[in-house]
Parts: structure tokens; sequence; C-alpha cells
């Protein structure tokens, strides 16, 4: 048999093989495997996110007139000083806006409304001014305007923290909002959950925090800082605090640090779960989250007050002790809250709460 015809004969064998396995050649047979996702958030969701609207903020801004995704100018219609320089950290017009999880699937008791054109002080109460730098020697002044917190056309709540150095006026050289629930804890257990994308810059201090409803003596009431962070480190700060501040105390003030890399170009969720039976103050445990993963534990302190009475606040302030006197670049610094609420149990029951409890790290003394 010549080799030509050996040739044929072997193709039509390898045809015949071919055809009942489903070969196809070069690398088809490998792109017909499933891939893996690339990107998944398992076990939490969150709720859908569009881009930033392309609109202004809403009417009562018109002294504000930069797109929601790009820094304003340095003060009311750049009146005063120069454009501001490049902001270190803080650049939205470069950084990618990823999905953000999906809303949580447990039984949702509250969820703050961010209403396109509602008053943002419909839900929530906005401090204002200065208040001898809120024990911080902070810089800001708090302010009620829309300018400082307004809501999105695609349902955001935005925390606007706006530096103009060189206006003449104090008042209006750093302004902020500061916003306290008006809706409390109300229950014994259960989960509070916000998804945030943090400003991080030099002078920039944005909170989600908790603290009891007026009157309140502080620290002896209790504070829970769910997330901050400062100066651009771009590190989440989960503290209690309780007791006394001064040096007989001193172990009454607990945290844990968490690296975010990308919490000022992402939505994070964070969760703070309670269980407090009854009640009963001093009693009860409490498990922050970020992302799902338990990164601190504490039990709920002697003295304080019942975590039913707690009150939900947002705030980015600017200088003072915590920023180490750092004065932020003129510009704007926006909290993007994407999702608040309230769930009366965590996401896989009280059985997962458990579980987590064991494996989550104390608070740190410091």
């Amino acid at each position: 048999m010549s080799w030509k015809d050996q040739f044929k004969r072997y193709k039509g064998e390898w045809d015949k093989f071919n055809s009942k396995h489903n070969i196809l050649p070069g690398s088809q047979g490998q792109q017909q495997q499933q891939q893996p996702p690339q990107y998944s958030y398992p076990p939490q969701q969150y709720p859908p996110q569009g881009q930033y609207p392309q609109t202004p903020p809403p009417p009562g801004q018109q002294q504000q007139q930069s797109l929601y995704n790009r820094p304003p100018p340095p003060g009311p219609q750049g009146q005063y000083g120069f454009p501001p320089p490049p902001q270190p950290g803080y650049n939205p017009q470069s950084q990618s806006h990823p999905l953000p999880p999906q809303q949580p699937i447990n039984p949702v008791y509250w969820q703050a409304r961010f209403e396109p054109g509602a008053p943002v002080t419909q839900e929530w109460d906005a401090k204002q001014g200065n208040n001898n730098g809120w024990g911080n020697n902070e810089l800001e002044n708090y302010t009620s305007n829309p300018e400082n917190a307004f809501y999105t056309q695609d349902g955001k709540l935005i925390v606007r923290a706006i530096s103009n150095n060189n206006h003449p006026d104090p008042a209006h050289k750093y302004t902020s909002a500061r916003l306290v629930s008006r809706q409390r804890l109300a229950r014994d257990r259960g989960v509070l959950t916000a998804v945030i994308t943090s400003p991080c810059a030099s002078g920039i201090w944005p909170a989600f925090w908790l603290l009891p409803f007026e009157p309140f003596t502080w620290p002896g009431d209790g504070e829970v800082d769910i997330m901050e962070t400062w100066n651009g480190d771009r590190t989440n700060h989960s503290c209690l605090h309780w007791g006394k501040y001064d040096g007989a105390d001193w172990n009454k003030h607990i945290t844990q640090m968490t690296q975010l890399h990308d919490m000022d170009r992402r939505p994070v969720r964070y969760d703070l779960t309670w269980d407090q039976p009854n009640g009963q103050p001093g009693q009860g445990r409490l498990i922050w989250h970020i992302d799902g993963r338990p990164v601190m534990k504490a039990p709920i302190p002697q003295g304080s007050r019942p975590m039913r009475d707690f009150t939900i606040l947002f705030n980015v302030a600017m200088g003072g002790n915590v920023c180490a006197g750092q004065i932020p670049r003129d510009g704007a610094y926006d909290m993007v809250v994407h999702y608040c609420a309230m769930s009366a149990e965590p996401e896989g029951g009280w059985a997962r709460f458990e579980n987590d409890w064991r494996a989550a790290p104390d608070g740190k003394v410091g």
C-alpha cells in the first residue's frame, strides 16, 4: 500500500473517532469548558448599583454646579482660592465603580429611604455647628444645607465634606454633614447593615457609628464605631468605647483594624450584629462584619445603655486630633451610602452568629 493510501486510511479512521467523541480541533474543545465566575460575594448579597448619575445635586444646590461624579470647585462658584490640586486618594473620574452586593435577604424591619428630591432631614437629624471641635479639635462646621447631604437620582445618600481653605468666612472654610437617624435600633437583637463607599484623603475622617439617643453621657453610655477611616490610610477601625475616658479606664476602649485598600473605589458592606437578652445593660454580645467576614467581637459593656436605645450616625469630619492636624485640600469628599437597614436576624440565622462568635477576633485594648 502506498503512503498516500495509508494516509487516507488513517485519516478516515481519525475522522470517525473524532465525530464519535465530539473532539474539536485546536483550542476549541477547551473553550467549551465552563469557567468559574470572576467575581462573587457569597454568601452576602448587595443592592444593585448604577453609575453615578450625570446630574447635579438636588434643587437648592445651585452654588454647587459640578456633576456628582467629579469633584466640585473649591467653594461656592469657585469665588475664593484656586482650583483644587489633584487629591491623592480622591479622583472619582479615574475610579471604577463595580457593582455592590445586593440587599441582604434576611427579614428587614427598617430601611432608610433614599428618595430623590426628599429632604434628608425627614429621616435624619442634621447636627449643626462646630461644637468646639466636637471634642477632637475638628475643623468642620456641620450644616443642614443640601450641598452637604442629599439623595441622588439613583437612590443613594451622599454625605459631602467641602474644603475651601481660602474662604474669608471661617464658618465656610470647612463644611460637612453629621446625620443622626430618627430611628433607633429598637430591638434587643438584630443586625444593622450599611453599604458604603468612603472618601480617603489627608485630613478627611468619614464614619458610620452608633450613639444612644439624646441626652446621653459620653463615653459612659457607650459608643460603637462600625466604619471609620482617616488621613487616607484605607484602614477600617472597628471600635467600642464605654466607661470613662481617663487613665483609670484605659482598658475600656477596644478596637480592631482591617485593611481595605479599595474602600474608596467600591461599595463595602459593614454589619453590626447585637444580641442582648431582655435588653439587660452590661449583658449580651456584639460582632462586627466586613463583606460578610467577622472582624471583631466584644461583650456589651457594663454601664452602657441598652442597644435598643442606640441611633445611627453618618458624618465626614475634617482635620483635628484624629487626623493629626492634617488639613484637607480644597475640594469635595463624598461618603456614598448605597444602602442602610436593620434586620431581625443575621443571614444564616443565629446559628451563624454563634459560629462567627467563635471565629471572630477579640477587640484589642488601645
